[in-house]
């Protein structure tokens, strides 16, 4: 992954929350597929839910289809593919066939006519290997308070990527260099921060006013940072330890300090206020511990491209073509409510995270700032995750 990629993610909600799925008869999102699964599979367009309210938001999903045709130029794009059984040249090629159906369709029935017409769908695996479906979160670039230098007020630093972190091809972590030039496991989140490993090497890129801040951009890969100058930092991902992710909300779920249904990100917030000591043991347990970069524009996803809020969708680039075009069929909370409302939508395959590491997880970006930080904290939801392709 690049300098300024997120992780995502490491994701706000994805992973503060999620990580309890209930009794085992319950659908397993995040079971591995079987070994040699079919990770796409062809289904009808009919199957789709009506999707011609999109050509009258156009002007959304154009920039991020466009930011996918420029990774999928790219010289090294093509060394991603075959995947899922799908060839670069047919990746790419639907990627352009969509662009001038968006910008040459007359309306909303023209489009989705043309669409249902020239392109064949593939549902997700899911959690099940047979499409059972995909469990949905959202993440999203938080904006905190910081100082450029540690005060009484600011004590919790991100950090830079250090030195003796070894990445391999494609940002693939190979862990830490020692003084005989091999690799070891880089240390864990634990023990950075319990031995002050990062300390004193002029790795600090800004101070925080609170530890759970810090965890949430650990999470995200992402933030902007509101200085005490007046000015706004803008951090990107750099790496990680590559260590495994751990979700906080799972692990307070499991030892019954929250029930399922209590869990967000401001009753996190709340619990570890009245619960510091307590909570740094919790925020511990995750391993995975990330190194940001300042960035100049948006946050980038692992294509290293940037993110477009609700139109980037993060997903296991182990298992799903990269840059492709998908639909997410879900719902998302009404604020303040327990009501839902449908949220059907086309997005770009244009991350990964942490805890997408399955055919039945996929995590939506939903853009910055505070109204973003709430919904996404509050998105967990199943539902059908679709790719389309024009027909061969």
């Amino acid at each position: 992954m690049n300098t300024t990629t997120l992780t995502r993610s490491l994701l706000l909600p994805c992973l503060l929350i999620a990580g309890c799925f209930g009794a085992p008869k319950e659908p397993e999102y995040g079971r591995p597929l079987p070994r040699g699964a079919q990770v796409l599979m062809p289904v009808s367009t009919d199957e789709l839910p009506g999707f011609g309210h999109e050509w009258a938001m156009r002007h959304e999903l154009l920039p991020a289809l466009e930011q996918s045709l420029a990774w999928m130029r790219r010289p090294n794009a093509r060394s991603f593919y075959p995947q899922a059984g799908i060839s670069y040249e047919r990746s790419l090629a639907s990627l352009v066939r969509m662009h001038e159906v968006l910008t040459t369709a007359v309306d909303r029935r023209e489009f989705e006519e043309r669409v249902r017409s020239e392109f064949v769908a593939y549902r997700s695996a899911g959690w099940d290997g047979r499409g059972g479906g995909v469990l949905f979160t959202a993440y999203c670039t938080p904006i905190l308070d910081g100082s450029p230098v540690e005060t009484a007020v600011y004590r919790y630093p991100l950090y830079a990527l250090p030195d003796d972190l070894v990445k391999g091809p494609g940002g693939a972590i190979l862990g830490q260099r020692i003084f005989d030039g091999t690799t070891k496991p880089y240390p864990t989140r634990r023990a950075i921060e319990a031995g002050a490993l990062l300390a004193n090497k002029e790795l600090e890129l800004v101070w925080l006013r609170d530890a759970v801040s810090a965890y949430i951009a650990h999470v995200n890969g992402s933030a902007f940072v509101s200085m005490t100058d007046g000015s706004m930092l803008r951090l990107g991902y750099a790496g990680k330890n590559g260590r495994d992710y751990t979700s906080l909300g799972g692990e307070l779920i499991a030892d019954g300090m929250m029930d399922e249904d209590q869990v967000s990100l401001a009753a996190i917030r709340r619990w570890a206020k009245e619960n510091p000591v307590r909570a740094r043991d919790y925020m511990q347990r995750n391993e995975s511990f990330v190194f940001f970069t300042p960035i100049f524009d948006n946050p980038h996803g692992s294509l290293d491209v940037p993110v477009s809020g609700g139109r980037s969708l993060a997903t296991d680039k182990r298992l799903f073509p990269r840059g492709a075009l998908t639909f997410v069929d879900t719902v998302f909370p009404v604020p303040g409510t327990r009501a839902t409302r449908p949220f059907q939508q086309f997005l770009l395959d244009q991350d990964t995270g942490g805890a997408i590491r399955t055919a039945g997880r996929a995590d939506i970006y939903l853009g910055i700032g505070p109204r973003a930080e709430q919904q996404a904290g509050a998105t967990k939801a199943p539902g059908q995750l679709y790719y389309l392709f024009i027909k061969e």
